[in-house]
């Protein structure tokens, strides 16, 4: 049995940051790195534009190293106003000091110039005031997703070359406390001994925190789902905004229900893909910094928001549910409807697909997205997508389209020993597992603040 001082689970941004600050603070811990995925290097995804998702064993979109981040377009959100709770839990100077050195290490595996910084807009945000939105602004780094691929490959490398072992296709079933620390059983038949455990394993390991948390006495609480959908329209539509800030994240109250929507992630001249979370395929963007990789549309997410009550506790089975829901319509396929054809009540079908003036960047099901949300959150979606229109006219297109399902769940909330992120005795948790994170710098930040906390007792 192989045996290290510190074992971290999963080799996305979280993981790959706390490894390496391991490493800079204390150079003889024996650090592994287990990967349920790929090497970076070897991960390909076979859908796009003309090829529907193939449903790999194990996706290359949402596994492997860099994790799933590692084919987002490489936003880096320079502080605590949105991406998560990290402010919260540690206050935001703190929080922020270690948002700023994920930066400067970024900066040092990144290709010199290939980074852009867009700045807050405060006319803008004025401008969604007056028509009942609010744009939640700060300072973006963006790489794109093709500078952000080859700057997460240095830091492999970087990290790799310090001594700390990348294993790949070790997706850890079990965690079992022994004389001195902890055993981890994996599914390949191997097991490592390891005297601390950093869980890295992103929103995709919900599963497998939520069962270590119950094998180890460790309270949950339920944190709340998005669900919604993926909209693409012509890039030139949104250029007031990208063209300033980038990323427009915009949150709107909802009339009829007052419920709240948000638009997140937003991908300029980008293209929308497919994700293969545990067999149920989603829908996501990205987009590139090089301007021969652009496309002519953009496409961002619009997100319900929904807290459940006791006494429901299943609230990712909930949003699951749907998303299956959505493959089983569009045949193991993300569903994509033109906003005229649901506002009128019918079916997308391939020959009006064909007649769109927005192209789809992405091979997917024509159908009808109201056979799958239910009533109140889709009526929370056209509702923000005409909010959103009054900023930038044209959103609400007959010809926009929109891809379902896209959900984001944030279920399992551990309730930790301590400001350290420990769930039980040395073992700790960092990025979206947590219910903490949800972006690439704040999951950062926490994989460097949690092997500050190890390497200082």
């Amino acid at each position: 049995m192989r045996k290290y001082d510190v074992a971290i689970i999963g080799g996305g941004i979280g993981g790959l940051m706390a490894a390496y600050r391991l490493k800079k603070n204390d150079k003889d811990l024996k650090i592994v790195i287990t990967e349920r995925g790929d090497k970076l290097e070897k991960r390909h995804c076979p859908a796009g534009k003309n090829n529907p998702c193939v449903h790999c064993k194990n996706c290359s979109i949402t596994s492997g190293y860099a994790g799933a981040g590692a084919f987002s377009d490489g936003k880096f959100n320079l502080g605590t106003a949105y991406g998560g709770t990290l402010g919260e839990e540690l206050g935001d100077d703190v929080a922020n000091q270690y948002i700023n050195e994920v930066d400067k290490i970024l900066d040092t595996y990144c290709d010199s110039g290939s980074a852009k910084v867009y700045l807050s807009n405060e006319d803008l945000k004025l401008k969604c005031l007056q028509n009942n939105l609010r744009l939640l602004d700060m300072n973006v780094k963006h790489l794109g997703t093709d500078n952000n691929y080859k700057t997460m490959q240095n830091l492999i490398n970087a990290i790799s070359d310090e001594g700390t072992d990348l294993l790949t296709f070790y997706d850890c079933k079990s965690v079992s406390k022994t004389d001195g620390g902890y055993v981890l059983t994996y599914t390949n038949g191997e097991e490592i001994f390891a005297e601390k455990i950093i869980i890295a394993t992103g929103r995709g390991g919900a599963n497998f925190v939520s069962s270590l948390c119950r094998s180890f006495g460790v309270h949950m609480r339920s944190n709340h789902i998005d669900i919604g959908v993926r909209v693409e329209m012509k890039d030139i539509i949104w250029k007031e905004f990208s063209d300033k800030i980038y990323e427009p994240k915009i949150l709107y109250k909802t009339k009829t229900f007052e419920d709240r929507c948000r638009m997140f992630c937003f991908n300029k001249g980008g293209l929308v893909s497919a994700e293969n979370n545990h067999g149920i395929i989603t829908a996501n963007g990205h987009s590139f910094a090089q301007a021969d990789k652009k496309t002519e549309n953009c496409n961002f997410a619009i997100l319900s928001s929904i807290r459940f009550t006791e006494p429901f506790d299943q609230p990712t089975e909930y949003a699951e549910s749907i998303s299956r829901l959505a493959n089983m319509i569009g045949k193991d396929s993300v569903l994509v409807q033109r906003f005229g054809d649901l506002i009128r009540g019918r079916r997308t079908n391939e020959h009006r697909l064909s007649q769109n003036t927005v192209i789809p960047t992405l091979k997917a099901t024509a159908g009808d997205l109201s056979l799958v949300l239910p009533h109140r959150i889709l009526t929370n979606i056209i509702e923000t997508i005409y909010a959103l229109d009054k900023v930038a006219p044209g959103t609400a297109n007959d010809d926009t389209l929109l891809y379902g399902c896209e959900s984001k769940y944030y279920s399992i909330r551990p309730v930790f020993m301590n400001n350290k992120f420990e769930l039980t005795d040395n073992i700790y948790i960092i990025g979206d597992g947590s219910g903490i994170c949800r972006g690439l710098s704040q999951s950062g930040a926490m994989g460097i603040y949690v092997a500050d906390c190890i390497t200082e007792e």
